[in-house]
């Protein structure tokens, strides 16, 4: 059983002569480094104990301001090795009580912080020392240049270069990431095909960055937004919402953390912690946890929890909430109409619990929240007056989310390109309205160049302040520290990156928690008596409707006598004679959108076609969103797995055949067509 204890980061004003950074006695300080300093030492700096450990990072300042993980020639030790003792700054606590001083040397010069361990008290008390030799920050912003500054607020994608998919670094983009002194880049599925080649393009990266270390991002979500094409592919979090189970969501969490950092990748963009209240939304859906705000909350931060173990930076998306939405913000500019009194107790309670639990960023949303916000602008897309959306309020990002919300961590937009905010404004005057409004980091900018001189030209006016960049600039560096997102004075070689990249993608203990997950996802909604399966060796089934051969490769692990008719329309008569033959008929569906699931679409009628004009038992199987069963209400059976994954499909057609035992519950309500409750949160049957 592990033991938790509380930390708290103090300052302690030691014995100076003894941690100043005079270089100790005949010795001499590397060129241009002129201190060493103990990361967590910085005022900004916290960081989690994992499993009675610390882990603290020796940094080599430079008279221009900029820091380096130093590693070299490093002497580190324990004052008291009856507390704690320490090997290459990983602090181990030994259980008794007592206080140490851990102490770290190159030779030229040397840091110390201390470390008392209250184990009676339930407290680990991690004392800083004081002194603006620990200002690291706020050096490095006071010899910045502008044009550095803005840098380190814009996060482009290189998804293609001249037609062909980034897979590996050239010139040209090198050359971009020092020009405009970049603070990160995102990553797409197109840039991520092996873990060896991603591990490569990842390092390339930060070595092409002149002196901070880049925020590789993602959006490796899990479930449908999966970006990583060699990684793990676990369900998604309405599957983990499903199964209730937070110790699941941790694990899947540090999983994908695992992955991520292997790589190289030190920042993904999740959880989705969006309410999906809504059933009509077309962009959320199974992306969100639940309808249910504090089930989202639970989830979302166990999730993070995962994340964080693994020291990977997690982001809470799309704030304010995107949730009750019908409108995809990729497409159109959707509106959520609510006040605050309700929005804080549905769609801001799980934000504003994760940023109690110490999120690292938050995602806005291109949705417009005229009770917050009620200003107007003139779209550039037809002239109309139009709402501002949240990635462009300052009431929304500062008003709300900085001063009401106390959050202190990085705001972050979302892609800059989807159509919500490139429709009706222009890039530069998108990205200038996000600064003013409070975002810390630009995403995916239309036109690097012509935003970057926007930005500049923002600033040299006045438009923007010098001390409203300094903000953000704060924001990303107090992260990359506490994410030890920092340039290495030696890195490791590339060779032991992939090696040890290729060893934990798809690992047994990852795919062991993929089938978890899938396993105790499977939803059983409905049962006539039909499940667990029990099929006779000469009684078929017949399986039709979507992903109908990959349902039947599953189905034939447990019953021989199998026949997919492979349509999604309407079956034809000779198809419907087939259908009659078969003593149990499996139908997936899968819909993302309203109009999909409406009994009038040619899927819907396939499923009423095979309970209406047959004598078969009928399974449906709920692929995607589980309200697909609002369709066709008469089935026998129906099921939800909430993703296409191979696991989950295995997992659905274990359930069926009574192998694994369903558990899960529903995470939202399903309606039947005249709005009343089919079938409601929480409900889920077993066997």
């Amino acid at each position: 059983m592990r033991k938790f204890f509380k930390l708290f980061i103090t300052s302690f004003l030691g014995f100076a002569l003894l941690i100043t950074g005079i270089p100790l006695a005949g010795a001499t300080a590397a060129s241009g480094i002129k201190d060493l300093v103990i990361d967590v030492n910085v005022p900004q700096v916290t960081r989690e104990v994992k499993d009675n450990s610390i882990q603290l990072n020796a940094l080599n300042v430079y008279e221009d301001g900029h820091f380096k993980l130093a590693s070299e020639n490093l002497i580190w030790k324990s004052s008291n090795k009856n507390v704690a003792a320490v090997k290459d700054g990983e602090v181990t606590l030994s259980g008794h009580n007592g206080k140490t001083f851990i102490s770290v040397s190159d030779g030229s010069f040397t840091d110390r912080i201390a470390i008392q361990f209250k184990g009676d008290q339930g407290e680990i008390l991690v004392e800083k020392e004081k002194g603006s030799r620990y200002d690291l920050i706020g050096q490095a912003i006071d010899k910045m240049r502008m044009e550095e500054k803005v840098g380190q607020m814009l996060m482009p994608d290189f998804r293609t270069w001249k037609g062909k998919n980034v897979t590996e670094m050239n010139d040209e983009i090198a050359e971009l990431v020092k020009k405009y002194h970049l603070g990160g880049v995102i990553l797409f599925r197109e840039n991520t095909v092996t873990a060896a080649q991603t591990t490569k393009l990842v390092s390339a990266y930060q070595e092409s960055a002149e002196k901070y270390g880049l925020l590789i991002s993602v959006d490796q979500e899990g479930g449908i937004v999966t970006r990583l094409q060699f990684g793990t592919d676990f369900p998604g979090n309405m599957a983990l919402g499903a199964s209730r189970s937070e110790e699941l969501a941790e694990k899947v969490g540090k999983a994908i953390g695992e992955e991520l950092n292997a790589v190289g990748i030190n920042m993904n963009f999740g959880p989705v912690l969006d309410v999906n209240n809504n059933p009509d939304n077309p962009v959320i859906g199974v992306r969100s946890f639940a309808e249910d705000p504090e089930l989202v909350a639970k989830m979302g931060n166990a999730y993070i929890k995962g994340l964080h173990e693994t020291g990977t930076a997690a982001t809470a998306k799309h704030f304010p909430g995107h949730g009750d939405t019908a409108t995809d913000s990729h497409l159109g500019l959707p509106e959520v109409p609510h006040d605050i009194d309700r929005l804080k107790k549905v769609e801001l309670y799980p934000f504003q619990q994760a940023m109690d639990a110490g999120i690292d960023a938050v995602m806005s949303a291109h949705v417009t929240f005229p009770k917050i916000d009620s200003t107007k602008a003139i779209s550039k897309k037809d002239g109309t007056e139009i709402a501002i959306p949240g990635t462009l309020s300052h009431k929304v990002l500062t008003g709300l989310m900085r001063e009401e919300m106390g959050f202190k961590g990085v705001i972050v937009t979302d892609a800059m390109n989807m159509q919500a905010i490139a429709d009706h404004f222009g890039p530069v005057d998108a990205a200038v309205r996000a600064v003013k409004a409070g975002t810390d980091i630009v995403l995916m900018p239309v036109g690097l160049e012509s935003v970057a001189n926007g930005l500049y030209d923002a600033v040299n006016s006045g438009d923007i302040s010098i001390e409203r960049i300094d903000q953000s600039v704060e924001r990303i560096l107090t992260l990359k520290l506490n994410r030890g997102i920092v340039k290495a004075e030696v890195e490791k070689s590339l060779d032991e990156k992939i090696a040890n990249a290729e060893e934990v993608a798809r690992s047994a203990e990852h795919l062991q928690v993929e089938k978890e997950a899938a396993a105790k996802s499977i939803t059983l909604v409905k049962n006539s008596g039909v499940l667990p399966l029990k099929a006779e060796g000469d009684e078929k089934i017949v399986v039709v409707g979507s992903s109908a051969s990959v349902i039947t490769a599953e189905v034939k692990k447990h019953h021989p006598n199998v026949t997919v008719i492979d349509t999604a329309a309407p079956l034809s008569a000779a198809n419907l004679a087939i259908a009659n033959t078969a003593k149990y008929i499996i139908v997936g569906t899968n819909t993302s959108t309203v109009s999909g699931r409406l009994p009038s679409a040619n899927l819907m009628k396939l499923a009423n076609q095979v309970i209406d004009q047959t004598d078969a038992a009928v399974i449906g199987v709920g692929l995607r969103n589980p309200y697909d069963i609002m369709a066709y209400p008469n089935v026998d059976a129906y099921l939800t797995q909430y993703g296409t994954k191979d696991v989950s499909f295995e997992a659905a057609v274990n359930t069926i055949f009574g192998v694994n035992k369903p558990t899960a519950k529903l995470p939202v309500t399903i309606f039947n067509q005249d709005g009343s409750v089919l079938y409601g949160f929480d409900h889920g049957l077993g066997f």
